[in-house]
């Protein structure tokens, strides 16, 4: 348990600035008032590349000698590490190559490109792909980066923690995402060297809890599958370098179902005007399990590389979620001034119509029924069921149904 040092740390912290933004803890109000803590984020989506991982890539690869960078670089990576270890090659003037999934959503793969990097796609999970890229590393000599299972990476990330504590000495909790454990072994690591009382809380997605199943078992274990909408902490197995570490430093691993990411997406959006992605959001989706009244949390948003058309699919399914957008069904009869009188009611409860479909063939006799489907826009649960109630009231009978925006 000495490999990861305070002096080592240190060094990071010093080597990391030369291509990390400041990125200074945010108060969060709306958290805050949530959870009856003082809630601070640490958004390290507002990094180059978009999140964390660049600061492992960089101290990993100013560690390496002459020799080895100008063998070329190669790693495997879901997106933010890829463009970590792009970004960093290009700094030191050697050749990079990145094996990422065929599913990485493309913000990353161009992303990863545009900083010189030759990008491979292959196989359906970061595990596919990392065993291609260790099979190129051999076949071509190139020296492999790990995105996690390294402790210089570790290191690199650990830099976080003695970045919170600088700005927040008194900080009780902080929250880090899992996927490979990289960022919660050197974030649990440094903290607990900085300060034994600091609570270091590490969370997954429950489709992908590598860590849990690990911690469990006592040694890493392989899951059958990692499915889950947080792609960047998608990970079969965790590190077999950082298990030890987080045995000892991480006080709890929580996990967070992905409907609850959609809901901290909304949250962040409204909130701080932030694109944070699925994966970086663990750590606030997370503070509705953790009983920290009057405590001081740090939540770190781990990267906000997510592409529009996910992006678009989150809010819709958000606000669907949150009952702000909803569809029924009323069956009217076949003559004029109906449609009019459903609007009517709807509009006298401010509820806002977005789409309307009309189906005449609903029922064989047309004076009986016409189907109307409406979908709408509401401000929350109450302002439904308020709705709900006046088209009941009317006679209208409104059945819930799937609200769909397409």
């Amino acid at each position: 348990m000495n490999e990861l040092t305070l002096e080592k740390f240190e060094e990071a912290s010093e080597i990391v600035t030369r291509v990390t933004n400041p990125t200074k803890l945010i108060k969060s109000d709306y958290l805050s008032q949530q959870t009856g803590a003082k809630v601070y984020l640490k958004p390290e989506n507002m990094q180059h590349t978009g999140a964390y991982k660049l600061r492992g890539a960089y101290y990993k690869i100013s560690t390496l000698s002459e020799e080895e960078r100008a063998k070329g670089l190669i790693t495997a990576s879901a997106g933010n590490h890829a463009q970590g270890v792009a970004y960093a090659a290009k700094a030191y003037g050697c050749k990079a190559t990145i094996v990422m999934p065929t599913v990485t959503p493309l913000i990353k793969v161009n992303r990863t490109k545009s900083y010189g990097a030759e990008v491979i796609l292959h196989g359906d999970v970061y595990d596919d792909a990392c065993e291609y890229a260790y099979k190129l590393a051999e076949e071509h000599g190139y020296t492999f980066v790990h995105p996690f299972d390294d402790l210089d990476v570790a290191t690199g990330q650990g830099t976080i923690a003695m970045e919170i504590i600088q700005e927040l000495p008194t900080v009780d909790y902080i929250l880090a995402p899992i996927g490979g454990g990289g960022l919660i072994t050197g974030v649990s690591t440094l903290a607990k060297m900085l300060n034994p009382k600091i609570k270091v809380i590490g969370v997954e997605p429950a489709g992908a809890a590598s860590m849990t199943a690990a911690l469990k078992a006592g040694e890493v274990v392989e899951l059958d599958s990692a499915n889950t909408i947080a792609d960047g902490t998608a990970v079969k197995a965790v590190g077999h370098q950082n298990l030890p570490y987080v045995r000892e430093n991480v006080d709890e691993v929580l996990l967070v179902e992905d409907d609850e990411l959609i809901g901290a997406f909304l949250d962040i959006v409204e909130n701080h005007k932030m694109i944070v992605e699925n994966s970086g959001l663990l750590s606030v989706a997370a503070l509705k399990q953790l009983d920290c009244k009057g405590k001081k949390v740090v939540c770190i948003l781990s990267g906000g590389n997510m592409d529009v058309i996910t992006m678009s699919s989150i809010v819709q399914h958000g606000l669907i979620q949150r009952d702000r957008i909803f569809s029924v069904s009323v069956l009217l009869p076949d003559k004029p001034g109906e449609l009019q009188r459903v609007a009517s009611v709807i509009a006298e409860q401010k509820g806002n119509i977005i789409k309307l479909e009309h189906n005449q063939f609903v029922s064989t006799n047309r004076n009986a029924a016409v189907e109307l489907r409406i979908t709408m826009e509401a401000f929350g649960t109450e302002h439904k069921h308020k709705i709900l109630a006046a088209l009941e009231e009317n006679g209208l009978k409104p059945k819930t149904i799937s609200a769909k925006l397409y």
